[in-house]
């Protein structure tokens, strides 16, 4: 197939590309860098620099006329969308809109878009499934939402075939410190450097902390599967406290000293961990790499990337 990843050179995104490369499909990528390194890039893919909001894009939807399309070109971080709701309005809402007439003009089949845990806010109802009552608490996980009805209008109205895949908390090799799952490359940052752990709140907070590579392998699923037009939580269903996060990377790596506590942030989610079995079941898909190994991975990597 021949494959439109946006976002391709940053964190999950060009993941995704390497997965569906050994797949032997033929990749593009479309990524402005703003977040994303030409270090992530695979050179087996055809690469564009350019936004999901530039007039370029529609260029290489006609020309190229793409079979499927992955979407992950965002703004990713919660205290951005507060302090700038407009930068990440126009990105998450107005860029997959963009995304969305492309696929509508030049005949893509599917579209699968990254979405977050955040579209459901603070959920009294664990592990979260899909259908729970979606309660954002920052604009971040506003324009998600906003995004995935857009999509869900262009099946309706258009018959633009869809995956929705909501994202946990996701680390692993190439994250940056930024995003919903930045703590791990944070936390691998002060343990590299002899630095204390930083924790907001009493370190309670839940996540549900998945691997890299086992989202991207959920992803190069969603363009193989028949169950299209749905939503799917993409997890590991288990919860873990910031605390706990903490003191197992610490173990890892080595380190001895006690974090340091500062106050909760704005727009935090208290718990989280999503429910994954309809991802199980319709992409015959599961999470294969556990939190410590992952852990492992990533600081390893980490080591000899600031080496």
């Amino acid at each position: 197939m021949k494959i439109l990843v946006t976002g391709g050179a940053g964190f999950i995104g060009s993941h995704i590309v390497d997965q569906l490369l050994e797949k032997g499909h033929r990749v593009f990528i479309v990524d402005d860098l703003s977040t994303g390194s030409m270090e992530n890039i695979n050179p087996a893919a055809d690469f564009f620099q350019c936004s999901v909001l530039d007039g370029e894009l529609m260029e290489l939807f006609a020309r190229e006329k793409f079979d499927v399309v992955f979407h992950l070109a965002a703004q990713t971080i919660v205290a951005s969308s507060l302090e700038h709701p407009d930068v990440d309005a126009r990105m998450n809402v107005l860029g997959t809109l963009q995304v969305l007439e492309g696929c509508r003009l030049y005949g893509v089949e599917r579209i699968i878009f990254a979405s977050s845990a955040a579209v459901y806010g603070d959920s009294a109802e664990l592990p979260v499934p899909e259908e729970a009552e979606k309660r954002p608490a920052s604009f971040y996980g506003l324009s998600k939402l906003t995004a995935e009805n857009y999509i869900q209008m262009y099946h309706a109205l258009y018959g633009l075939n869809y995956l929705i895949l909501r994202y946990a908390n996701v680390y692993g090799e190439r994250q940056g410190d930024r995003g919903e799952g930045g703590v791990v490359s944070i936390f691998a940052g002060c343990l590299n450097q002899a630095r204390p752990l930083t924790i907001y709140g009493d370190g309670g907070q839940t996540r549900d902390f998945v691997y890299v590579g086992d989202v991207a392998a959920a992803n190069v699923q969603a363009a193989l599967t028949p169950h299209t037009n749905r939503i799917l939580n993409v997890s590991t269903q288990s919860e873990t406290s910031v605390k706990e996060l903490a003191g197992l990377f610490a173990e890892i790596a080595g380190g001895t000293e006690e974090p340091i506590y500062q106050p909760a942030r704005s727009g935090d989610i208290l718990r989280s961990m999503l429910r994954n079995s309809e991802a199980c079941k319709a992409l015959s898909w599961q999470p294969r790499i556990g939190l410590r190994e992952g852990l492992l991975r990533t600081y390893q990597a980490f080591r000899r990337t600031k080496a």
